[in-house]
């Protein structure tokens, strides 16, 4: 009897299930539980059914590539190969590529990644940009077989043939698609020339679609420098294009019209302007015209002289009526004047001086109010009207009472 040790069997055992072809690849199909996305970047989970449980792992070099964040409860298939992880002695499937289950799976990657770019302000209306008018040259990013390019420039062509298209030829399905839509894209914003983008492809099912659900799509569209009309399927599919892009159409021929004008609806515009114009200038030159009669027949135009002899009447008649009213006040001011000075000289000491009155003053100069401030012998100037007396103080009364008249 032969005894091995536990690492020993679990080795042999993981030798037998790598050297199994069909465990090398192969593809699962479960639902994800107990889902970890750790810290690493590695994801961690379990694929179950109805009877059993499948432990899962997915490094970081892989899960990078995913177009969706697995969640509990999804529904996945995975491939990758399934070995022992001898540590814990339990066989596990090691994920190389996933990619949701049916339509509900991809609708709920779709729901993901729309929330996720919403967050990042991708859809945001402030940002989109206005069309150009009239584009001189206009991209078109779709494949070259679909019919979607042929609607394009039969529409495009018939509504503006002067208008010029460059195609740039891309795969709209499939693997590839998303890396070549977005390479598209980015060569479109190199031509100088082009103006404005249509990136589209026709109508399919939700994964026929799928490229322009993915990120790489969405950020391309989001970093041109070209306003961008996404026209994706019919017009009852939307996409994440449709949300990043300035300008949704329902379908690829919508896209062409929304992206030039009609050659026929401008040049009625141009005629129903330019009928207007004449209109305009004809009602302009008349309202003119029948100025230029009632001026003609206007008498100031016909005797200019008179008018201006009327004129100058009134002038003479302004000028001696102005002379007539500076008189008035003049003399008016004058009289106030008048009387303004004879108040003014009532009120001067030399009226009163007129009158017998004297002023004295001591020997500084100052004028003595008081008899009680004069000292006996004190030397005094009386001023009269007409010159000074010298005097000195023999005696000082208070209280003088002024003599009545006889």
């Amino acid at each position: 009897m032969k005894i091995i040790s536990v690492g020993q069997l679990t080795g042999y055992i993981k030798e037998k299930m790598e050297s199994d072809l069909v465990l090398r690849n192969v593809w699962v199909r479960g639902e994800v539980s107990n889902f970890k996305h750790h810290s690493s970047g590695h994801m961690y989970f379990t694929l179950k059914d109805t009877t059993s449980a499948l432990r899962c792992v997915m490094f970081r070099s892989r899960n990078c590539y995913l177009g969706f964040k697995p969640t509990e409860g999804m529904g996945v298939i995975a491939r990758g190969y399934v070995t022992l992880y001898e540590r814990d002695g339990q066989y596990q499937l090691y994920v190389e590529e996933m990619q949701p289950d049916g339509v509900g799976a991809l609708y709920t990657a779709f729901l993901q990644l729309k929330e996720k770019l919403a967050r990042e302000g991708l859809f945001d209306e402030q940002r989109k940009r206005p069309l150009p008018a009239y584009p001189r040259c206009v991209g078109v990013v779709t494949s070259p077989t679909g019919a979607a390019v042929r609607d394009i420039i039969t529409v495009m062509t018939r509504r503006h043939p002067q208008t010029h298209i460059i195609l740039i030829p891309v795969a709209v399905q499939g693997n590839e698609a998303p890396g070549q839509i977005a390479a598209g894209i980015r060569l479109a914003n190199s031509v100088e020339q082009i103006d404005l983008l249509i990136v589209g492809r026709g109508g399919g099912s939700i994964e026929e679609l799928w490229a322009f659900n993915t990120e790489a799509v969405a950020r391309s569209i989001y970093e041109s420098n070209i306003p961008v009309i996404s026209a994706v399927g019919h017009e009852t599919d939307f996409t994440i294009a449709d949300f990043v892009a300035d300008r949704r159409a329902p379908t690829p021929s919508a896209a062409a019209e929304i992206a030039v004008p009609d050659c026929l609806e401008l040049q009625k515009q141009v005629t129903a302007l330019s009928q207007r114009l004449v209109i305009g200038v004809r009602g302009t030159v008349g309202s003119l015209k029948k100025r230029v009669e009632r001026a003609d027949d206007s008498q100031f135009l016909k005797r200019p002289k008179d008018n201006l002899h009327r004129k100058m009447q009134d002038l003479d008649y302004l000028i001696k009526r102005l002379g007539q009213t500076m008189t008035v006040q003049l003399n008016g001011k004058q009289t106030t004047l008048t009387l303004q000075m004879s108040r003014l000289d009532d009120l001067s000491p030399i009226a009163t001086m007129k009158r017998g009155f004297t002023v004295c003053r001591d020997s500084m100069g100052t004028v003595i109010k008081a008899a009680g401030t004069v000292k006996p012998e004190q030397k005094i100037e009386v001023i009269m009207l007409d010159g000074t007396v010298d005097c000195v103080a023999k005696r000082v009364r208070e209280g003088y009472v002024w003599p009545e008249k006889k």
